[in-house]
């Protein structure tokens, strides 16, 4: 069984640490990993991401539980706060899905590389990568430690229009946050966006997924992680 059971953080760890001691809500909900399809991406009642921003608490919601979901023979993890990619990462480079050393495509609004407080885990403990991935890292801070401990050799980050027209060859994991739909990026076409993040998911070994509530509406999201899926027309011909 997965350690992704559904559980509340309710100390300044982790996610939780934004705006804490000035919140209303002190906690925060992390869903449960079921296997399933994009049928079952939906949003849940939880509040899942907790700040104040310009005096005014946000509560978000995200998603109601976090996928695995099969497409192609690879592995999809679709969840709601961008730092449970490393605890993903770590899993499927235990299984053998992808090459430890290779490297790591971030398509996102931001870059997420800021140093965590720490950089103590075993990745060799599935336990305790859990531990550091809910207790010490945030939406923030999960890619140096990737590359620190050599799960990667190296990130290609996708934050602007220079970013789309990369080359990008060998082995990759490709983690996308679906806030680079967001309104600040509507800079970029929307088109070469989905046209160029289904190519590289036609290529990744394992593909992660952010849904980022704090950053881009849930509903929004959604229907754009199915069109890079082709989810709908996929449906029609079944």
């Amino acid at each position: 069984m997965d350690k992704y059971t559904g559980f509340y953080i309710d100390k300044p760890t982790g996610n939780n640490i934004f705006s804490y001691e000035e919140r209303e809500n002190k906690k925060i909900y992390v869903p449960k990993l079921i296997e399933g399809s994009l049928d079952d991406v939906s949003i849940g009642e939880e509040i899942v991401f907790n700040e104040i921003d310009e005096d005014i608490e946000i509560k978000a919601k995200g998603l109601k539980n976090m996928i695995i979901y099969k497409y192609q023979d690879k592995d999809v993890y679709i969840f709601d706060n961008h730092n449970h990619a490393f605890y993903f990462w770590i899993k499927s480079m235990k299984k053998g899905s992808f090459t430890k050393g290779c490297k790591l495509v971030h398509v996102d609004q931001h870059k997420d590389t800021r140093d965590p407080q720490n950089y103590s885990v075993d990745i060799d403990n599935i336990d305790d990568v859990f531990r550091y991935t809910n207790e010490i890292l945030n939406v923030g801070s999960f890619i140096k430690p990737a590359l620190k401990h050599n799960v990667f050799s190296d990130v290609i980050i996708i934050d602007s229009s220079y970013g789309f027209d990369l080359e990008i060859e060998g082995e990759f994991v490709l983690d996308i946050d679906l806030d680079i739909f967001s309104k600040d990026m509507d800079y970029i076409p929307y088109d070469l966006k989905v046209s160029r993040i289904k190519d590289l998911i036609k290529r990744a070994k394992v593909i992660t997924i952010a849904s980022s509530p704090f950053f881009i509406d849930q509903d929004y999201a959604i229907k754009v992680l199915k069109e890079l899926f082709n989810y709908d027309i996929i449906e029609e011909l079944a």
